[in-house]
């Protein structure tokens, strides 16, 4: 399912951008990252949305904290009800960056097979492309050579991974929302500096075409909030409706007879 779902698409992907595109890889894993992102803005504007109203609930949130600081149960139920009532998913903003994690890993095994080229991995990859050899064998060999790089393996000069971790946290920035307490504060921090340096690790390790991409990708998730999401009305938190007692008619206002 993996390989039918994820793999051989991206696959696929990449060898038509590279034809498409001049034989040029590093502009195919450009272009591609440009595709994934446009398919996932719904998604992200989605994301964007629930961080801006999480921002307005934040004079409220603040006040449950000043009346309920000291008992954090009491606390976390009053969040949720007040989530709840305004219909806010605090959790609504992690769709996106959970989708990263299969696109990263597919996009990486993807790119470690297309640039193959010993006759075994040629084979491999014979068996991931739709139609027959013959396509294949018009593309080979690819060009995996960009600047000082080789997009199948690390940046030896470490440059790349220093933009991953400058991107990632540019755009975490901007896409997270202010926490309402000192100990989701220092979360939200926590989590600004370690999913940077995360992805910072992976660019280290993984090919340099990977690196590519989660710059790319930030950079396109940067521009779209400035273009599009910073531009988007955060939708009002409306209060539930309030429920009305069974039995019971609405009052209707009377007016009092002026005595003469």
């Amino acid at each position: 399912m993996w390989d039918l779902l994820i793999l051989d698409p991206m696959i696929n992907a990449l060898l038509f951008l590279y034809g498409l595109m001049g034989r040029s890889f590093w502009l195919s894993i450009t272009i591609f990252t440009i595709l994934t992102r446009l398919i996932l803005l719904p998604l992200t504007l989605r994301q964007q949305q629930s961080a801006q109203a999480m921002q307005a609930l934040q004079p409220k949130l603040q006040e449950l904290q000043k009346k309920y600081g000291k008992d954090r149960e009491r606390l976390a139920q009053e969040q949720m009800k007040l989530y709840k009532e305004h219909g806010v998913n605090p959790l609504g903003g992690c769709l996106p960056t959970l989708l990263q994690f299969p696109i990263m890993l597919g996009l990486y095994q993807a790119i470690i097979r297309v640039l193959g080229t010993t006759p075994l991995q040629l084979l491999d990859l014979s068996r991931h492309i739709y139609g027959n050899a013959a396509t294949l064998s018009r593309l080979l060999p690819l060009d995996q050579s960009f600047l000082w790089l080789d997009l199948g393996r690390p940046d030896p000069l470490y440059i790349l991974p220093l933009l991953v971790v400058i991107t990632t946290w540019a755009q975490q920035k901007l896409m997270t929302p202010p926490a309402t307490d000192p100990q989701s504060a220092s979360m939200t921090q926590s989590m600004q500096v370690m999913m940077p340096l995360m992805f910072g690790f992976f660019a280290m390790q993984f090919s340099s075409g990977l690196s590519i991409y989660f710059i790319i990708s930030n950079l396109v998730g940067i521009v779209q909030y400035y273009l599009i999401g910073r531009k988007q009305p955060a939708p009002a938190p409306q209060p539930a409706p309030a429920k009305q007692a069974k039995g019971k008619k609405p009052a209707r206002s009377s007016r009092k007879k002026k005595s003469r």
